[in-house]
């Protein structure tokens, strides 16, 4: 049952307020309370304010009660784009990586997505779930209440239903929700081989399955060179949006190849890597309302030119950041090195980034009505820090400085 709590006395409650993706400069406006309180009932948000006019005459009685005094209130975080379900590690390759090797000339040597797909097809379900059940209560201690992931590591018709399955029944039993995507087209298997159209057909046939079996709400595809065409990705596109999934795309990460193009075109809900996006396909994207999502530890661990942030923000774009938690070119679930990355790197203000790790991931996963801000009727997902300010995040640099996690109206975390 969803719990009834109250924190009060919070140095700051940082409401980041609103139902909508944040575009441009309504990124910067935090909606920040003084002194302020939170009351959650039934898991559901109550009220919010200032903490003297709140509580003055309202009765606890049925209430947990927890002083926040020097603490910043947040809402959970919403970790958007995700790949936590898999088998195997690929600590070699990071390696290969450090003497030169570049993450292309690894996957077309039989390494990357082709490697843990190896090890995912491997490994049973119950020990898929038992991996992502560890990697879920890490990303908790981040203060990650909501979480997108991936499929993607099968590329065949059993190892992908596997993995969302898995996330299906861990989403069921873990305080972290956990939204589905189908990623069938990450990458061509060796089946398949010289036959990317081909391939690109198996993935549609999969569609109604998913669909039916309500696995997934979204469908993703790597757009990219040398993995699937502009052309090929708006094909299963339109397939999967006339059986009513919501669309994501991996688009424009190493070659500008029009993946923030086509996400307008198709009218996705979020594009996602986007480190050679183009002028026109960010402008393009700000007015069609797709999510820029932008993984700057992908980035880091690759040692490649971030996406940028700022031009996209100043353009009009709503801008969301993730982890991009995978076991090649980001084996990281760290929210304080992604927000200290998207300040130190990319030129946003610790309010931009926090907005992007807010209300803005929750709509990168068509969830802006009912999370990803602290408002009157939205569930009661928080994080309280143990600083007095959500500044204190960038600022100590990479280092976790969530002390509790309260999901519904539950405290699910505390730091001992």
């Amino acid at each position: 049952m969803s719990g009834n709590i109250i924190v009060k006395n919070a140095a700051q409650v940082v409401t980041c307020t609103g139902f909508k993706a944040k575009q441009g400069k309504e990124m910067s406006d935090l909606g920040i309370i003084e002194n302020g309180a939170v009351i959650i009932e039934g898991g559901i948000i109550k009220e919010v304010g200032a903490s003297r006019d709140l509580l003055e005459t309202f009765d606890t009685t049925g209430f947990t009660v927890m002083d926040a005094a020097n603490k910043a209130i947040l809402p959970g975080f919403v970790d958007s784009h995700t790949h936590f379900v898999f088998g195997g590690y690929r600590a070699d390759e990071f390696s290969w990586r450090l003497a030169g090797e570049s993450y292309m000339d690894i996957m077309n040597r039989g390494g990357g997505i082709a490697n843990t797909v190896r090890a995912t097809r491997k490994a049973s379900g119950e020990e898929l779930s038992g991996l992502g059940l560890k990697r879920l209560d890490s990303m908790l201690s981040f203060g990650v209440t909501t979480v997108e992931g991936k499929s993607g590591y099968g590329l065949d018709h059993d190892t992908e239903i596997k993995q969302l399955e898995v996330m299906k029944r861990l989403d069921a039993v873990h305080p972290i929700d956990i939204v589905p995507t189908f990623l069938g087209a990450h990458a061509v298997p060796p089946e398949f081989k010289g036959k990317k159209d081909e391939f690109i057909d198996f993935v549609i046939q999969m569609l109604p399955e998913v669909v039916d079996g309500k696995l997934a709400e979204f469908c993703d595809v790597f757009c990219e060179e040398n993995v699937f065409t502009v052309a090929q990705s708006r094909r299963l596109f339109l397939e999967a949006k006339a059986l009513g999934l919501k669309l994501k795309i991996h688009g424009d990460e190493m070659v500008r190849l029009g993946g923030a193009e086509l996400a307008a075109e198709v009218g996705a809900v979020s594009a996602d890597h986007l480190l050679q996006a183009s002028d026109r396909g960010i402008k393009e994207m700000a007015a069609a309302g797709v999510v820029a999502t932008l993984l700057p530890g992908t980035a880091f661990s690759l040692k490649e030119d971030y996406a940028r942030g700022r031009y996209m923000i100043d353009r009009g774009c709503a801008v969301a950041l993730a982890t991009d938690l995978n076991p090649g070119s980001c084996f990281s679930e760290s929210i304080p090195l992604v927000f200290a990355l998207a300040c130190l790197y990319m030129d946003l203000t610790p309010e931009e980034a926090l907005t992007a790790l807010t209300i803005n991931g929750a709509a990168a996963v068509d969830r802006a009505q009912t999370i990803g801000s602290i408002d009157k009727g939205k569930l009661g997902d928080l994080v309280i820090l143990e600083f007095p300010s959500y500044r204190f995040i960038p600022y100590h640099v990479g280092v976790n400085t969530v002390e509790t996690v309260i999901k519904k109206g539950k405290v699910v975390f505390t730091k001992n």
